[in-house]
C-alpha cells in the first residue's frame, strides 16, 4: 500500500501547469504569462497568453490565481528575460480561501520555480505591467547602458 500524494489528494493538475510554464520559459513562444487558478478544489492551468493585459483581466476581486510572467529586462548593451511569480488575491475573496492559498502556493510553486521576483497582490496597482517591470529592474542589479 502506498498513500496517494497530497497533491494527489488535494488535486493540481501538474500536468497542464509544467506544460504552461516551460511554455512561458521558452524562447520559442510567444506566450509571456500562464495562469493558474481554482476549479472547485483543484488548482488548474487557466490560461497562457501574449498580451499582459489579458493576464490582468483575470485577476478580479472575487478571484484567485497564480501567475508566471515572462518580462524583458536589460538596456540597449544586454537584454534579457526575467521572470515573475504572482500571487493574486482578490479583495472579495473569503478569509478560509485566502489562509488556503499559502498552503497551496507551495504546490504550484514545487512546478513553477524559476523565478527573479514574488509579488503578492490585492490591488491591480501592484501588478501594473509598469509596477512589475519596475520591480524585475530593481532585483536585476545594474544597468550598464550607454544612456541611449
Amino acid at each position: 500500500y502506498r498513500p496517494p500524494s497530497f497533491t494527489a489528494i488535494m488535486g493540481i493538475d501538474s500536468e497542464a501547469i509544467s506544460q504552461a510554464y516551460h511554455d512561458v520559459r521558452s524562447d520559442s513562444t510567444e506566450n509571456s504569462w500562464a495562469a493558474f487558478g481554482y476549479d472547485g478544489k483543484e488548482i488548474v492551468h487557466l490560461q497562457t497568453g501574449v498580451e499582459y493585459d489579458d493576464f490582468l483581466g483575470l485577476c478580479t476581486a472575487d478571484e484567485r490565481v497564480y501567475g508566471f510572467v515572462r518580462i524583458m529586462t536589460g538596456d540597449e548593451m544586454s537584454k534579457r528575460y526575467k521572470f515573475v511569480f504572482i500571487t493574486w488575491v482578490g479583495d472579495s475573496v473569503s478569509v478560509l480561501k485566502k489562509a488556503r492559498m499559502s498552503t497551496d502556493k507551495a504546490f504550484v510553486k514545487d512546478i513553477v520555480q524559476n523565478f527573479a521576483k514574488e509579488i503578492l497582490a490585492s490591488s491591480r496597482d501592484e501588478i501594473s505591467l509598469r509596477q512589475i517591470e519596475e520591480v524585475v529592474r530593481k532585483a536585476g542589479g545594474a544597468n550598464y547602458g550607454t544612456g541611449k
